[in-house]
């Protein structure tokens, strides 16, 4: 229950003479604000500065021998301050150590990763700049697919593997296990045909996943008849087209075996791994023979130091015996990669290999080959694109940080050979991009010199493309590489070898030619690309045309002067994409625009592509993708200035408006662009507008009025509302400010109990709260109509308050009447704290009226009786520490604002500090600081009253 003097207090009250009583004590901002402003006081913070990271020195004294010297100190400095633990430690935790004893297999491989990365870091010659084959394993498998049928042999198990024994000797466990392998020659597969890609690769799958449980189960023997059997398929090639992709999944077989390192094998693993490489070298057929040993080659070092060296020029010289040209260059490829992994410095048998290759290179052009080809149905172009993969990877690991006479070397042994298109591509996809583009004339001869039947040419000059768009050629040579490369792009008649080769090709003119030359190869695009609507089948190249386009033309006034920019931007039909294209151009403007615009080809040409966004929007449309939309449109319009010419601009703010209504955000920076644009407006007047400027910034005052009502967020109308009241009120724009306030007076009972903020719902009442309170800050200097009531504007808003239908656990609403305390106090005095320049608030218009002053206290009291109403309400127990906490936040506003002098105010407050303490809820600390506060505030001149008051206000304990 209220405490009881409380009651007393305004059951006794004489409303009628209190009403006369000043509740708001007088206030003199200027001498207050000298009293309490802090005092400055000069600081030199030298080096200091609060966001360095900390830096510990530490100094150590040294005695000194020659005479006359006592001691000198030196300091040494560290970025951080070492951890005294972690150096007692020495790195270690001693739970890991004892989890790492508690799992050996832990331990072991993690010792064995520690091993594995300082062996990397100490001996590898392969650093980041090399591209690993993982990078190159997607692209090979969505390029190289087939329709055709497709076959496979299944290993069937045996379970002559799968008996113990744990007694027997080790050598008699080895012996079990070679002689397993003879299962797999005695019938132990099965067949599988007619299968499609898809379960062709599922089946590959399948085998990996059998690889590594029968690992994982202690059957090596399983693991390797599983290993040579896929190793066994590459040496089909019934589908040809399919190889490369075939190359790559069983590849992840052998490297799946490759990871079981000899190092997790016991003390008498020596004579184990000696005799399965025995067992590998008696495989019958050569190709599994040779990529099973491949795979494991790195266990040569558990055999021999130099046991890798003398394995690779051997295991090259294998490959000799491999008659299919394909089949022996992916052979080459498989080498050259394990050797990178194991021991990259032996260039010379990887040298060897790719020597050994161009000696065999006629194989290719030879009738056994050409015979195979018309059985598949294949063309010799298609045939020729196979090797690429293979080529590129053995190129690029003999180029990997070689000496430019060896690149030499092998460019002139190419240039040697006839019919040397593909090797000429892989060269050119191989080798560093700086070495080709200092040669590019070079290659573009020897590009001109190959034939056309077999490997395209167009191929070819997309592949110097990328060098060229990678590195810089001889500027002398600019011109004539690109009339070189363009004669052959032009008269390609297949759309899309055509565009595959301008994309690439329209980065090299970008980044060396005028507009001028970029306007030409955009009409040759398009030329190319309209007829059949071949760009429908063109897209990503054409979006990539785009980016490069812009990425190097970034001033926008030149970009749009490109003639055929926009009509290249026409052939983007599909919306997705054409919305996609917008995005990216839309992206780069505000990226590159450093100054705002004015130019009319820049503005037509980017609403068009912010209008071609917008349209866009539909009601599936994700709001994430909305809010995407719509910063990029924002930010457009907040580069768009004309100047001085106010006029203008407003006449864009209003073509924007009715271009972009479906994205609020939109409308809501437009609102927010056209109060800064009356405020500009104001600044250039200095406040005294003329009738025409007057009439501009009301002009400005009913657009936002307009636009404020078809926002769906009801706080941003409220803010919105306040704001632009605020703007209006500052250009003397009274009778709109008023309308302003008025509609976010009459918003306010429809403001929901819960609103979603991010996605979530949240209730409404905080910042409801924080609203009221900013509009109370601003009706301070409002002033009142002549022919409404006074304070009409406060009056209309607390009737809406009381009104309002809060939440019964909310005190919200005593929070909010606390508030107006607050501004009915400032109202009160004789000079406003703040004031609108040129604007005269009520403290000029009434001029400390008595009726005001008597209205305000009416005012004042009617409050006061809500609060206290409410206070009631909070007698029960569960609500006493909400009733002590408002009633010691009512107290701190009387002794704030209140004229404690008068006697019925003065005991208010001492009846409100009785109560926050009564059921003792009070925080002592805050009260006793309170208090303390109180006592000094009676020191001060015509502060007398605060010493009765501090002696009648008792600290009461928690018990």
């Amino acid at each position: 229950m209220l405490c009881v003097s409380c009651e007393q207090y305004f059951s006794t009250i004489d409303r009628n003479k209190y009403i006369r009583k000043r509740h708001a004590r007088s206030r003199n901002y200027v001498s207050e604000s000298d009293v309490y402003k802090l005092e400055s006081v000069p600081l030199d913070f030298g080096d200091y500065h609060p966001l360095k990271p900390i830096t510990v020195t530490e100094s150590k004294t040294k005695k000194m021998s020659r005479k006359g010297s006592t001691s000198s100190t030196s300091s040494s400095s560290s970025s951080s301050m070492m951890d005294p633990l972690s150096s007692v430690l020495d790195g270690t935790d001693p739970l890991s150590l004892f989890a790492a004893a508690a799992d050996p297999l832990t331990a072991t491989a993690s010792m064995d990763g520690i091993r594995k990365k300082r062996d990397k870091d100490d001996n590898s010659a392969v650093g980041s700049d090399f591209e690993q084959w993982s990078s190159k394993r997607s692209e090979i498998l969505s390029r190289y697919t087939t329709t055709e049928k497709l076959s496979i042999n299944l290993y069937m198990g045996s379970e002559k593997g799968k008996t113990t024994t744990s007694g027997s000797a080790v050598s008699e466990k080895v012996r079990t296990r070679l002689e397993e392998l003879d299962d797999l020659e005695e019938g132990s597969q099965k067949e599988l045909l007619n299968l499609t890609q898809q379960d062709y690769m599922n089946r590959i799958e399948e085998l990996n996943q059998s690889l590594k449980d029968a690992w994982s189960s202690d059957q090596k023997v399983k693991a390797l008849k599983i290993v040579i059997q896929c190793s066994k398929l590459l040496s089909d090639t019934t589908v040809i087209q399919f190889y490369p992709s075939k190359f790559v999944l069983i590849t992840d077989i052998l490297d799946t075996f490759d990871n079981f390192s000899p190092e997790t094998v016991n003390d008498t693993a020596k004579e184990t791994c000696l005799n399965w490489f025995f067992k590998i070298a008696s495989i019958r057929e050569l190709i599994p023979r040779f990529y099973v040993e491949a795979a494991i080659l790195k266990c040569n070092k558990f055999l021999s130091k130099t046991g890798i060296l003398e394995c690779l020029p051997r295991l090259t010289s294998v490959i000799r015996g491999i008659g299919d040209p394909l089949v022996a260059v992916y052979a080459r490829a498989y080498l050259c990669r394990v050797g990178m992994e194991v021991a990259p410095q032996l260039k010379e048998s990887l040298n060897k290999n790719f020597f050994d290759f161009l000696l065999t290179f006629k194989q290719i052009h030879g009738d056994t080959v050409q015979n195979q080809l018309v059985v598949q149905c294949v063309e010799i172009p298609l045939y020729l694109t196979l090797y690429s993969p293979a080529i590129d990877w053995i190129l690029q690991c003999i180029a990997y940080r070689a000496p430019e006479v060896l690149l030499t070397e092998m460019m002139e042994r190419c240039k040697k050979l006839g019919n040397n298109a593909l090797l000429l591509n892989s060269v050119m996809s191989a080798f560093r991009a700086e070495f080709i583009a200092a040669r590019s004339m070079d290659f573009i001869g020897m590009i001109k010199e190959c034939d056309e039947s077999g490997f395209p040419k167009h191929l070819l000059f997309r592949s110097l493309g990328l060098n060229l768009a990678l590195a810089d050629p001889p500027e002398n040579d600019h011109l004539q590489i690109l009339n070189e490369a363009w004669k052959v792009i032009t008269k390609l008649k297949n759309p899309q070898d055509y565009i595959n080769c301008a994309e690439v090709w329209v980065e090299y003119t970008c980044r060396h030619f005028t507009k001028r030359e970029v306007n030409t190869v955009l009409a040759d695009v398009i030329k190319h690309m309209t007829p059949d609507r071949a760009f429908e089948d063109a897209y990503p190249q054409l979006q990539s045309i785009i980016q490069k386009v812009i990425t190097y033309i970034n001033d926008f006034s030149l970009l749009f002067s490109v003639e055929k920019f926009l009509p290249f931007l026409d052939m983007f039909q599909k919306e997705s994409v054409r919305v996609e294209v917008c995005k990216c151009i839309m992206e780069s403007f505000i990226k590159h625009q450093q100054e705002s615009t004015k130019d009319p080809v820049i503005l037509n040409a980017l609403l068009h592509i912010c209008k071609t966004m917008h349209d866009s929007v539909n009601a599936l449309t994700l709001e994430d993708e909305k809010r995407l939309l719509a910063a990029l449109i924002n930010g457009f319009i907040k580069m768009v200035s004309f100047g001085r010419d106010f006029e203008q601009q407003l006449s864009f703010y209003v073509e924007a408006r009715s271009m972009f209504c479906n994205l609020e955000p939109v409308l809501v920076q437009l609102i927010h662009s056209v109060n800064q644009l009356a405020m500009e407006t104001r600044k250039v007047m200095r406040g005294n507008h003329s009738r025409k400027t007057a009439a501009f910034v009301r002009a400005c005052v009913a657009f936002c009025f307009i636009t404020i009502p078809s926002l769906s967020s009801i706080f941003t109308r409220l803010n919105l509302y306040l704001h632009s009241g605020q703007v209006a009120l500052a250009n003397q724009c009274l009778s709109q400010a008023d309308a302003f306030f008025k509609a976010a007076v009459s918003l306010v009972p429809e403001v929901p109990k819960m609103i979603s903020v991010d996605g979530k719902m949240r209730p409404s009442d905080a910042f409801l709260l924080e609203f009221l309170c900013n509009f109370f800050s601003t009706l301070l200097v409002v002033p009142d109509h002549p022919e409404q009531g006074v304070l009409f504007l406060v009056r209309g808003l607390l009737n809406v308050i009381q009104d309002y239908t809060w939440e019964d656990n909310s005190d919200d609403k005593v929070r909010i009447y606390t508030n107006v305390l607050h501004l009915l106090s400032a109202m009160t005095q004789e000079t406003y704290i703040y004031h609108v320049d040129k604007v005269d608030s009520n403290d000029t218009l009434y001029g400390g009226d008595s009726k005001f002053l008597a209205e305000i206290s009416k005012l004042c009291e009617t409050v006061i009786a809500q609060i206290l109403d409410h206070l009631k309400t909070l007698g029960k127990e569960e609500t006493l520490k909400r009733q002590s906490q408002l009633a010691l936040c009512f107290f701190n506003t009387i002794l704030a604002h209140g004229d404690l002098r008068n006697n019925k105010l003065n005991q208010l407050s001492v009846n409100l500090w009785n109560l926050a303490q009564k059921h003792g809820f009070a925080d002592t600390k805050t009260m006793v600081k309170t208090l303390e506060y109180i006592k000094r505030r009676s020191k001060q001149p015509d502060m007398s009253h605060f010493t009765d008051l501090a002696l009648r206000l008792p600290l009461q304990s928690r018990t």
